[in-house]
């Protein structure tokens, strides 16, 4: 349900639900409400539950590093924050590809090659997953992505190029906010003009995150995985990041 809004914004009808957000349309065909949601899934949402606050806090984070994305040349879809937990953003279609970046070994790539967890890459690496739960967001070849006609040869390069640079801003940025970025999720669309945008959101949700004074496997763990693997106290983790987020900002300004 949608929560209160300023009285300058005209919103229409719900235009999509997805995990972890709702998506409005609004009195501007091109510019579309995102309202963040506490929900959270896991395992391709055969895991469900709630985080106390996550919306509000995955709001805010995304909203500070889209705006300093933007202040670094990167085409973002955020316009403003109108509210604690909404994002107003411009309308894109979502290319149906989720962009996974990864600095150390965790997750997946540990489970399907072997290397141990915390296995520190000796450069990026970029993977492409097709964005279908029910396949299960399989991992793409470059043949498959192009079979399946899902984005150009040239959109990727361009995709891939962007992450890079993503990846190079985020490490630098968690770096100071003393968290590793162990590997994330990006998401992108084409808006009206046929931009490519980065899209979606920057958060505990889709970053792999990990305190970098703490050595221990478990208590370093600051994002979904503590959801995810039941490690408790997944409230205070995301809590954790804001507060690191705004201290880091408030620094630089």
């Amino acid at each position: 349900m949608l929560k209160s809004l300023p009285p300058t914004m005209s919103v229409h009808s719900k235009l999509y639900e997805g995990k972890a957000k709702i998506l409005y349309t609004t009195d501007n065909p091109e510019v579309l409400l995102a309202d963040f949601k506490d929900d959270a899934t896991a395992f391709n949402a055969q895991k469900r539950g709630s985080i106390l606050d996550k919306g509000r806090i995955n709001c805010i984070i995304s909203s500070q590093l889209f705006k300093k994305l933007e202040a670094n040349g990167i085409k973002t879809h955020f316009i403003d924050s109108p509210a604690p937990h909404q994002m107003r953003v411009k309308a894109v279609k979502i290319l149906p590809l989720e962009v996974v970046v990864r600095n150390i070994a965790a997750g997946s790539l540990s489970q399907q090659t072997g290397l141990p967890v915390g296995t520190v890459l000796k450069q990026p690496m970029v993977e492409f997953y097709y964005k279908n739960d029910q396949l299960g967001d399989p991992l793409l070849t470059s043949d498959r992505l192009l079979l399946m006609e899902l984005a150009t040869a040239e959109q990727v390069d361009i995709i891939k190029n962007l992450a890079l640079q993503i990846n190079e801003f985020l490490r630098s940025f968690w770096q100071q906010c003393g968290i590793t970025l162990v590997d994330f999720k990006l998401e992108f669309g084409l808006d009206s003009q046929q931009q490519i945008l980065l899209a979606d959101e920057i958060s505990p949700d889709t970053c792999r995150l990990w305190d970098t004074a703490e050595t221990d496997p478990n208590r370093r763990v600051m994002d979904k995985d503590r959801f995810r693997r039941d490690l408790g106290n997944v409230e205070d983790a995301y809590q954790e990041v804001l507060q690191r987020v705004l201290q880091t900002v408030d620094s630089k300004n």
